[in-house]
């Protein structure tokens, strides 16, 4: 009993140290299991940590997307027309049964070609100071002229002439915030040198182009500028400065409006001439004129070290009037083409002819404006007649006197039109 006793103590003491052993095996190989699972769960944290603070990289098909290709040229089309007078009988055949004012007919011929421009460009040489309504001396017209106007394609009106103060202060700021008020683009006056500072020179931002525009007038016919409003006249001091403020807005193009000249001269005179050569030696690209109610000839210079070409206009006379001295029924349109890629150029240059009939003699209810092109047989006798002035008249002076351009005569589309 005492041997069986002491072997089995014996075993139990053998037995007891197998159990231990066994035991800490298991122990460490869970501590080794845990450890592993805790330094892959670690590792796991770690990875989306860095994921989650590591900005996803650029997509590069959008960034190519929004960077043009280097051999990107960018195009933009610019028409120019003459002046937009308004004399007594054009608002009084304009005044409808209703008492409302309709001028859309006066450009239903001429329409498709000043929309066909990017920008389209006119002299609006009346005021919009409400009613009464009136003609020469103190033109004033209604509201709806503008609209319609607008309506035609204009994009861009100039205020500054010598008539822009016919109805004093009130006709001055209310044609400019009738302008606003329609969404049409302006330049010449402003209400106060604070508007002032922050329009001019107009800046039009289009199809990849900065246009920088400036506008003057020589006169305004005796009137005073009333504090605080601006009237840009023809200063070469003032005018220097407004180009240099031009330059530094890094335009692909400076074009300046100039209200000059003698009325009824088809030839522009020496101070014309002199004042075009000052404004392209200050760094202007084109010059547009207005004010002889007359076309004058039109040219174009070549830098002789850059090979660039620039316009001078010195007329481009009335788009539409009630005028009926010879020759102020017929005006043109300039039109030239701007290319851009590595430098900026004139594509192409060219100016068109359009002359205006008048009612009642015209046979119909509204003035209209034509294109040369229109046929004979659509036209009675007065609007033939005023026709063929326009062609054996200005057409041949304009072909003599111009200088490296040529007339486009503008496309006839009976489809467009309705006579």
């Amino acid at each position: 009993m005492a041997e069986w006793l002491k072997t089995n103590r014996n075993n139990n003491s053998t037995v007891v140290p197998r159990h231990d052993s066994t035991m800490n095996r298991r122990y460490n190989h869970t501590k080794i299991l845990l450890a592993t699972l805790l330094i892959i769960a670690l590792a796991i944290s770690c990875k989306q940590k860095q994921t989650s603070e590591t900005p996803p990289p650029p997509e590069t098909d959008t960034v190519a997307e929004e960077i043009p290709p280097k051999d990107t040229t960018y195009r933009l089309s610019l028409l120019f027309a003459g002046d937009l007078m308004q004399h007594d009988l054009q608002f009084k055949m304009a005044l409808q049964d209703d008492g409302t004012y309709d001028y859309s007919e006066c450009f239903q011929y001429v329409k498709h070609e000043i929309e066909s421009a990017d920008i389209a460009v006119a002299n609006f040489e009346t005021t919009l100071a409400g009613p009464p309504y009136h003609g020469y001396p103190n033109f004033c017209a209604p509201d709806k002229y503008l609209v319609d106007c607008k309506a035609a394609g204009f994009d861009i009106m100039l205020t500054a002439n010598n008539h822009t103060c016919d109805r004093r202060q009130q006709g001055l700021e209310r044609t400019i915030r009738v302008m606003d008020s329609v969404g049409i683009q302006h330049l010449g006056t402003y209400l106060d040198t604070a508007s002032f500072e922050r329009n001019y020179p107009l800046l039009v931002e289009k199809n990849g182009f900065r246009i920088a525009m400036l506008n003057y007038t020589y006169a305004i016919n005796g009137a005073t500028v009333h504090a605080p409003n601006i009237v840009n006249r023809i200063d070469t001091a003032k005018i220097s400065i407004d180009i240099e403020k031009a330059k530094s807005m890094e335009p692909d193009a400076i074009i300046a409006f100039m209200h000059w000249g003698v009325e009824y001269m088809l030839e522009p005179d020496a101070y014309q001439k002199q004042l075009a050569d000052w404004l392209f030696r200050k760094g202007v690209s084109h010059i547009i004129g207005s004010h002889p109610h007359i076309v004058e000839p039109i040219e174009i210079r070549t830098d002789s070290i850059t090979g660039e070409k620039h316009v001078l206009a010195y007329s481009l006379g009335n788009f539409i009037s009630n005028s009926t001295r010879q020759g102020t029924y017929c005006g043109m349109t300039i039109r030239f083409d701007l290319e851009k890629d590595s430098t900026v150029r004139i594509s192409n240059c060219d100016y068109s002819l359009y002359f205006v009939t008048h009612p009642p003699i015209n046979g119909h209810k509204q003035f209209r404006i034509y294109p040369t092109t229109v046929p004979d047989s659509l036209l009675n006798f007065h609007e033939a007649y005023r026709k063929h002035i326009t062609l054996d008249s200005i057409r041949p002076f304009l072909n003599e006197k111009n200088k490296g351009i040529y007339e486009r005569e503008v496309e006839w589309n009976p489809s467009l039109i309705k006579l």
